[in-house]
């Protein structure tokens, strides 16, 4: 990797940010400023109207119905560091995501700001609430210094970027340079009658949270637990927003998971030459994300390899395990698309290419359990409905094992439970732009809130049997099995978006042997 974080001055007295940088020797003359500012061509990034951006409106004005008169601050977040001078892949906060319709790493630094209307403004007679505004870096192109200074901005660094003109043309939204912002926010602050509050999604932008936090404090607004709450109400209210889809949000999760498919594929073709290879899972990983960083942004969580026995730890994310014959391999994998939406696909596969009697008993109870929890689903259900769907076919079936110590009933009773040895997380959440969508919602709005339609979300029960788990026969332990699928509800009733990736034990070994012939015949040709 190239470079430094900037072309700093040198001297004897150097403070940290320069001591950064003391690895690379840096020309400060005067003639090398002037040299690097001339005798460049124009790099003009043409950018056209995101297809998000005939969507977008419709939430903002959403957002602003709910919060009238106070002025809204999202920001996307800044870079992080991974070590020293790196930093990790910048991906913009969901909820400025969602509001802006920005996906991939456009602009780190950015602020969406929602202002308020004034009384009586030609705004306000038409029914706007606010007029958003989104604050961004202006380009740092070859006609300034910090093109070949800042490694962040700088276009020398990080090739042409888009800047205030295209970001507006990108997302129909207003823009202004970064620079105004703090007097954009404090503007009209107070306690007074007629002045403005200020609510911002904490969590995204640590400075800009501390830069709401101190207009607040010296325009009277100094009451910290009545703030945070207010904060909260925003990131509570953009979350249950979330839940219900709109076609372009639909079609985007249709792609994910399209792309996720061929990344299972990409998976199977690889796994015959990764048996009782070392670090054979992340063999596998590798596998899968490229597919993702082929046919989108990235991956959309951490991808889980497990096999064997660490098939039943449910979030394995170290994959650094080997794959043998015999052995079940759960694989829990989502592509994240350009536009940040993401699925989420649970597939478990036998890893010879056929189920064992005791594999294809464990699998087929996970299967029913799914399928029963999907012909409840309806609009009007709730989360808690399918969960306990979920429950009383895995209660049921642990009970015909022999491993469950007490009665169906009394297990699935409140204070009973025990079955939940066996599958201790949940089995359903809402998806989206977050693998875990919509998770700063409120309980009653989630877990028992009725089922609508446009909404999307996982079904994805399993039966997880450690291997040190002396309570169940020795014959299952070591085995982890989940089948997880994403669903959209419409008004007449659930569908499989993930319908074409198999899943039936008939389904699977076919589609194991269809790929592992595939890719054979490529390697034969080669």
């Amino acid at each position: 990797m190239g470079g430094e974080q900037a072309l700093t001055v040198e001297g004897d007295s150097q403070d940290l940010e320069d001591r950064v940088n003391n690895r690379t020797l840096r020309p400060v003359s005067g003639t090398f400023k002037e040299f690097m500012t001339e005798g460049w061509d124009s790099q003009e990034p043409e950018q056209q109207a995101l297809e998000s951006s005939s969507f977008t409106p419709a939430r903002l004005q959403a957002l602003g119905k709910r919060f009238p008169g106070e002025r809204l601050v999202i920001p996307a977040g800044n870079l992080k560091t991974r070590n020293n001078d790196c930093d990790y892949a910048f991906r913009p906060d969901t909820t400025f995501a969602y509001y802006t319709g920005l996906g991939e790493d456009f602009e780190a630094g950015a602020v969406l700001v929602l202002n308020p209307v004034a009384d009586a403004s030609s705004e306000e007679n038409q029914g706007a609430t606010h007029t958003p505004t989104l604050y961004v870096h202006p380009r740092a192109d070859q006609s300034t210094e910090d093109y070949y200074r800042s490694a962040q901005y700088g276009e020398y660094w990080v090739g042409p970027r888009p800047g205030l003109k295209e970001l507006s043309a990108m997302t129909g939204i207003q823009t202004e340079d970064i620079a105004q912002l703090p007097d954009a926010l404090a503007k009209d602050i107070g306690t007074e009658e007629g002045a403005v509050q200020l609510r911002v999604v904490r969590d995204a932008d640590p400075q800009i949270t501390q830069m709401v936090e101190d207009i607040r404090w010296e325009n009277g607004c100094d009451d910290p637990d009545r703030n945070t709450e207010a904060d909260g109400k925003l990131h509570e209210f953009a979350a249950e927003e979330r839940m219900i889809k709109d076609s372009y949000e639909v079609a985007e999760m249709r792609k994910a998971v399209d792309a996720t498919k061929l990344g299972f594929d990409r998976i199977l073709e690889r796994l015959p030459e990764a048996v009782d290879k070392p670090r054979a899972e992340r063999m596998l990983e590798s596998a899968f994300n490229s597919i993702a960083r082929e046919r989108g942004n990235d991956v959309g969580y951490g991808t889980i390899v497990a096999s064997g026995s660490h098939a039943p730890v449910l979030h394995w994310m170290r994959n650094n395990g080997t794959v043998r014959n015999g052995e079940l391999l759960l694989i829990d994998a989502g592509v994240e698309v350009n536009s940040l939406y993401t699925a989420d696909i649970t597939r478990t596969f036998p890893v010879g290419g056929k189920f064992s009697p005791l594999q294809r008993d464990i699998y087929e109870t996970v299967l029913s359990a799914q399928q029963a929890a999907f012909e409840v689903a309806k609009p009007g259900v709730t989360y808690s409905d399918i969960h306990h769907t979920v429950m009383r076919v895995l209660a049921e079936a642990l009970h015909n094992w022999g491993i469950l110590p007490v009665s169906v009933e009394e297990s699935l009773s409140p204070s009973g439970q025990q079955h939940r040895r066996w599958h201790a997380c949940g089995c359903a959440h809402h998806l989206g732009l977050d693998v875990h969508d919509c998770a700063q919602a409120r309980y009653e709005s989630y877990q028992d809130a009725p089922i609508e339609a446009g909404m999307i979300f996982t079904i994805e029960p399993g039966l997880y049997f450690k291997e040190n788990d002396l309570l169940v026969p020795p014959e299952f332990r070591g085995i982890g099995v989940r089948i997880e699928d994403d669903v959209l509800m419409t008004e007449h009733g659930p569908e499989w978006i993930s319908a074409g990736i198999p899943k039936t034990v008939d389904d699977v070994e076919e589609w194991m042997a269809q790929r592992a012939a595939a890719a054979h015949q490529v390697r034969t040709e080669n």
